[in-house]
């Protein structure tokens, strides 16, 4: 039989739900394909200033969505299958918009998507920033201090608002991160008739709160003195609070190293400590996500308090001990063990925790969890290797070295058949 002809095809099936961007200048924005659908929705979803731009004559019945949003979705888009439906989104919805809410419910398949320009595209035009060298941060549902990881001396930087209060609460963590000099512009109402642009700098910021939809465009300026927290692993030791429980600067670099992260992967941080190793994976990408398991209480909420102050302030941190600790946790990507390595079953546990591909690296100081590690490499292969770090110190009148205690690390992939693994 020969193949159908494309004649004979079958079509395929229309798009259940047509997401539709809209600006702040409302139904006059909006191209004839837009305005089509939405003249023939019969179901229209929106939140209500959204809804409010919509004139009459869009006769669908109007359906504000509720308070929180994302766990509402699948139910009331079931509540009206069948209906027409469009969604109403701000700008375009694939970016930080609601459209990725609904791909993850519906699938693209079944959505129909006709973006408006984003707050970002309007921002960068304003200002004459290239929108491909400019960094975006949103603070819309999420805490002010993850704008933290964003901020490097001389970057460009959109920042999404949350409301109208997020401006004041950019320039208080702008001053706390030694950001102060920063100029800041506040451009509300972006391509509607109200759009207006609020300029000054952080450490003088005393505008009061204007329109809650703004995007705020940060020229970051750092203050002579401010810590240089740079894009790389082996950040200052100074960066963290700590009690002695801290991965030290060039060891840490050497760690993330080897754990090697990658946009989206998990890593399982056991032992936490300060939860430098965990922060700074998190910081190499905005998607990458870390839990870290500390036993000790103060020392699991300073790791929160360090993450906040690195801009990663997603980090969970477990309360409890290892192995014990890791029940329930999602499968990570990589693991590192910085403490607890000779507790029972630990090793055992991540390793067994990891799919093929994933990586473990563990880190000591001392003969019996050398000895430990020494076995598992006998077993599985991988690298072990021993980091020595000296620093030059006053000696008398002259300088000399100051060895630091050296570090035994062990690294291994994981693969499907892992050599010697005859457990």
């Amino acid at each position: 039989m020969s193949p159908a002809s494309p004649q004979s095809a079958v079509p395929a099936p229309a798009p259940a739900v047509s997401v539709v961007g809209i600006g702040a200048d409302g139904w006059s924005g909006l191209p004839e394909s837009a305005r089509a659908v939405l003249l023939d929705a019969e179901v229209l979803i929106g939140g209500e200033r959204q809804l409010g731009l919509l004139p009459p004559e869009c006769a669908g019945l109007r359906v504000s969505w509720p308070s929180p949003l994302r766990p509402a979705v699948r139910a009331l888009l079931a509540a009206h299958a069948g209906s027409r439906t469009a969604v109403l989104a701000s700008g375009d919805p694939m970016f930080y918009g609601i459209g990725r809410a609904l791909t993850e419910e519906l699938g693209a398949g079944a959505l129909r998507v006709l973006p408006h320009p984003s707050s970002v595209s309007y921002a960068c035009a304003r200002l004459g920033w290239p929108v491909e060298d400019t960094g975006t941060v949103t603070l819309v549902g999420r805490p002010t201090a993850r704008l933290a990881g964003a901020l490097h001396d001389g970057r460009r930087l959109l920042v999404l608002s949350a409301d109208a209060a997020t401006p004041a609460a950019v320039a208080a963590l702008l001053r706390d991160r030694g950001f102060g000099p920063s100029r800041m512009r506040v451009l509300e109402q972006l391509g509607g008739t109200a759009e207006d642009c609020l300029d000054g700098i952080a450490d003088t910021w005393e505008h009061p709160p204007g329109d809650p939809l703004n995007v705020i465009a940060v020229d970051c300026r750092s203050t002579p003195d401010a810590l240089r927290l740079g894009a790389v692993p082996g950040l200052p030791d100074e960066a963290y609070e700590h009690d002695g429980q801290l991965t030290k600067r060039h060891v840490r670099a050497a760690t993330l190293g080897v754990l090697a992260p990658a946009p989206g992967e998990l890593l399982w941080d056991i032992g936490g400590g300060s939860g430098s190793i965990a922060a700074e994976w998190m910081r190499t990408h905005p998607s990458c996500r870390a839990v870290t398991v500390e036993r000790d209480p103060e020392r699991a909420r300073r790791i929160t308090r360090n993450a906040d102050r690195l801009g990663v302030p997603g980090l969970r941190v477990v309360t409890g001990r290892a192995p014990d600790a890791l029940a329930g946790l999602p499968v990570p990507d990589a693991v590192f063990i910085g403490g607890g390595l000779t507790a029972p079953g630990l090793l055992d546990a991540c390793w067994e925790a990891l799919p093929p591909g994933g990586r473990l690296v563990a880190n000591t100081v001392t003969l019996e969890s050398e000895a430990l590690l020494a076995e598992w490499y006998r077993r599985l292969g991988g690298d072990l290797v021993r980091l020595a770090v000296a620093h030059a110190v006053p000696v008398g009148g002259f300088t000399g070295w100051r060895q630091a205690m050296p570090v035994t690390q062990w690294s291994v992939q994981k693969t499907s058949h892992a050599p010697g693994d005859d457990r």
